[in-house]
């Protein structure tokens, strides 16, 4: 059986599509001066954390979990697909997912006509957005109310919704076009749901049928929209540890049934987001943006951008890195690690918290910072595989030297310090790398791009990324 490569790590966004009724449709042929915004919103809220907050060395531990696992499978994995544009945008809120127990980014979505919202972690490494849902309940089944819930969570109760369209399991959709999202060929009768078996490479598996369905959002002059057929994943049975306290995942990977490319599509074929630091709480807030940005998040420095790699490592958002310096002073790094032809190559992913780099760069790169820590007192951490810990009661920052990641047509990534020596437990730092057997990947992790504006131009085939605070203009 495949094994779909989707870790709901630190990165995830919960989309909060906060959409009212009225105005609904009337966005539809106005989308000339707005985007699709998502609100970020931080995983303490009280209603996700169930009155169980952990210690800042849990959550590490357990997000090195699931990147080391999520890194594996990613390095293995090879595929894609596109779409189209307009200078309309929406917006959704995102947060931090530290407050949710899983280290991820979450938005809020609404889905369904009416419409029933639901949190999701968003991830660009998937490419199927999928909620908890019962779609086999009556209209006349007690249980299946709007508000009902299957074992205490919330859950997306698809008759309830005149919008909700199953796809066919005899349609070439099901049989061809979804195999990559793991369709099955099942198919008793031509009216039966295309069913899909969606395996994660923790072990865990979502189960359940396609359909295309409404989703609302709210536009960023503070209108509504509603996107139509838009493909989800209705999933009946979730096996495993990976989902705590959200209902589902968005899929924001480069290919073609993700809702990135389809709600980019519709609004100018991009999208973009801003993340607040990963130990943030509730009232750090930002926003996924679907369309053109036009200024709404505040940067603080210069902006830059680079080609997007769309077709070298099929699904993911690859960067063409030709190198790193570190205190100004480029490291020797075989041009090898950075080839996605001879098994390197490097993405940006917001489903794996740290930053991986391929042997001989992390090995560069961990010798050029150990020498400005090396006088505190070094830590072991129990259950952290990080190669280097230290006491940091009385560490400086700003003695860190800078660390610049090179692209091919001249463009640097300057992230912030803290962003690669990061905040492990109380009073201890390390340096926040993972190492990767040559030939490997290297994934540029959600960490190291925090409090950066991303910008996915995807019809462009360009990324734009500047510092920012991550408050809105």
């Amino acid at each position: 059986m495949k094994v779909k490569l989707i870790i709901l790590v630190p990165f995830m966004v919960l989309v909060s599509m906060v959409v009212a009724q009225q105005h609904v449709d009337q966005m539809q042929h106005q989308h000339d001066s707005n985007s699709i915004t998502l609100e970020l919103i931080h995983r303490h809220a009280p209603q996700f954390t169930n009155n169980h907050p952990i210690t800042q060395h849990q959550r590490l531990v357990d997000l090195l979990y699931h990147d080391i696992i999520r890194h594996g499978i990613m390095s293995h994995r090879r595929r894609a697909k596109e779409e189209d544009p307009l200078t309309a945008s929406i917006k959704m809120p995102l947060a931090s997912g530290r407050d949710f127990g899983i280290g991820q980014y979450i938005t809020s979505f609404k889905v369904g006509t009416p419409s029933q919202k639901f949190w999701l972690i968003v991830d660009t490494g998937s490419d199927l957005t999928w909620i908890r849902c019962r779609y086999r309940c009556s209209r006349g089944d007690r249980s299946c109310t709007r508000k009902g819930r299957i074992n205490r969570r919330r859950v997306f109760h698809a008759p309830l919704s005149s919008s909700f369209s199953p796809v066919p399991c005899f349609s070439e959709m099901c049989k061809v076009e979804l195999m990559n999202l793991f369709s099955l060929t099942t198919c008793p009768t031509p009216i039966t749901p295309c069913a899909y078996d969606y395996r994660y490479s923790d072990g865990s598996a979502a189960m359940g049928v396609f359909a295309n369905e409404t989703v609302s959002a709210g536009l960023t002059n503070g209108r509504k929209t509603r996107l139509h057929n838009v493909l989800i994943g209705c999933t009946d049975s979730f096996q495993g540890p990976t989902l705590q306290n959200v209902d589902g995942i968005m899929g924001l990977a480069n290919t073609k049934y993700s809702f990135a490319t389809n709600a980019a599509a519709t609004f100018g074929g991009k999208f973009s987001y801003c993340l607040v630091d990963h130990l943030s709480h509730l009232n750090a807030t930002n926003y996924i943006i679907f369309g053109t940005n036009r200024n709404q998040v505040k940067v603080s420095g210069n902006t830059r951008h680079t080609q997007l790699e769309l077709d070298a490592i099929p699904s993911f958002y690859a960067v063409n890195v030709i190198g790193i310096s570190v205190g100004n002073k480029m490291l020797e790094i075989p041009m090898q690690v950075w080839d996605a032809s001879e098994g390197g190559g490097t993405i940006i992913d917001s489903g794996t918290s740290l930053t991986f780099l391929a042997d001989p760069a992390y090995q560069a790169v961990m010798e050029a910072l150990k020498v400005s820590v090396s006088k505190y007192q070094r830590v072991k951490l129990d259950g952290v595989p990080m190669e280097y810990c230290f006491n940091s009661e009385g560490f400086n920052g700003s003695l860190v030297p800078k660390l610049i990641i090179h692209f091919n047509d001249g463009a640097r990534f300057e992230p912030h310090w803290n962003s690669y020596v990061i905040a492990a437990a109380a009073g201890v730092r390390c340096l926040g790398f993972l190492p990767a057997r040559f030939p490997a990947l290297s994934v540029i992790g959600n960490i190291m791009q925090q409090n950066y504006l991303w910008e996915f131009d995807l019809k462009g085939k360009r990324l734009v990324f500047a510092p920012s605070s991550c408050n809105s203009s």
